[in-house]
């Protein structure tokens, strides 16, 4: 089947390249032209997925509405705070209603606080949309190793349509209905994963991380609950599955932050050194503060992030003040 891949990051180029070797007819598109004109000459993505070789077979594009037509299944990578242009964009190319839409992009918008099927709602009526998440660091699907994730959507027969279309012997999928949830897990363990670098760089030791770690589902499971997800999923692959890849990983461009800020660095000269490269947490940490104001929801470890990124807070006092907040039951 023929399936678009929005994106000439490395994550879209990871699976674009997955999706070749399950011998699909694979388009991807990039937003821009030297950059497309200069993969295609080079064969080659150096810029955000170094060593990878693009084979003839990946045709690759700056016209959306030449990589959308006629495919089945339109695959978006774009980072969330940039995802509306690429939907706003995708709309005007007439994306029909018997394609799936798949997003693989994890974050929640900034300005409006919205998961990414709400802002597609935004654009697109009656979206035949699916969401996939779990431990899935780029570099190691281009590698081949065993990856597994899960699939969502409303519709289980286009979850179950991903699932035919990406499944192999290295990278497996599994399906669910649960949207919210895998969205949302997605997103905040991007959040929790700088909390576990500031205890790394703060080197507070493995009693400490595997508490973050325990109490930060906890956080999670009851956003996703109070948004409509379902809590067991935060116990799955979106959620404590990505998690771990996401807090213990060299990896994880999050988790660098947040050891970075235990080191003592500043927000600014941290993404200043890391250049091009995105760490969605740092912009969900601040949408996932607001959206635990809005619905009056006690998040306590999402807070200190919050507080330890956009407003100065010292790591060691926020480390201090979940220490010593008021004990409770473990389970209320």
């Amino acid at each position: 089947m023929k399936i678009a891949v929005l994106s000439d990051g490395g994550w879209g180029s990871s699976l674009a390249l997955l999706l070749v070797d399950n011998k699909h007819e694979v388009w991807q598109w990039g937003p821009f032209e030297d950059y497309i004109d200069e993969m295609k000459e080079s064969r080659r993505n150096e810029r955000f997925l170094k060593g990878a070789v693009l084979p003839d077979e990946l045709k690759l594009t700056a016209n959306m509405a030449e990589a959308v037509e006629g495919a089945e299944i339109v695959l978006m990578a774009s980072p969330t705070q940039y995802a509306r242009g690429t939907i706003e964009q995708l709309a005007k190319a007439g994306l029909k209603k018997e394609q799936i839409l798949l997003n693989v992009a994890k974050g929640i918008e900034m300005d409006t606080l919205k998961r990414i099927s709400e802002i597609v709602d935004d654009y697109i009526d009656d979206v035949n949309y699916v969401a996939l998440s779990g431990p899935s660091h780029a570099e190691e699907v281009f590698r081949k190793v065993p990856t597994l994730v899960v699939v969502a959507a409303e519709n289980i027969e286009s979850a179950e349509k991903v699932q035919r279309a990406f499944n192999n012997e290295n990278f497996r999928v599994y399906t669910s209905v649960d949207v919210i949830g895998v969205e949302l897990g997605g997103a905040l363990k991007n959040v929790l994963a700088i909390a576990a670098g500031i205890c790394d760089g703060m080197e507070l030791g493995d009693n400490a991380k595997a508490a973050l770690l325990t109490r930060g589902v906890s956080e999670m499971a009851r956003f996703g609950e109070m948004l409509g997800g379902q809590a067991e999923t935060f116990s799955g692959l979106s959620g404590l599955g990505d998690i771990i890849v996401t807090c213990t990983s060299g990896h994880s461009r999050n988790r660098h932050v947040g050891e970075e800020l235990g080191r003592g660095k500043k927000l600014d000269e941290i993404i200043k050194d890391m250049g091009m490269v995105v760490a969605e947490g740092v912009a969900t940490a601040k949408s996932a503060y607001e959206l635990s104001q809005k619905i009056k929801l006690n998040v306590p470890i999402f807070q200190e992030v919050y507080l330890s990124l956009y407003e100065g807070k010292d790591p060691r006092v926020a480390v201090r003040d979940l220490m010593t907040r008021d004990v409770r039951s473990e389970h209320r």
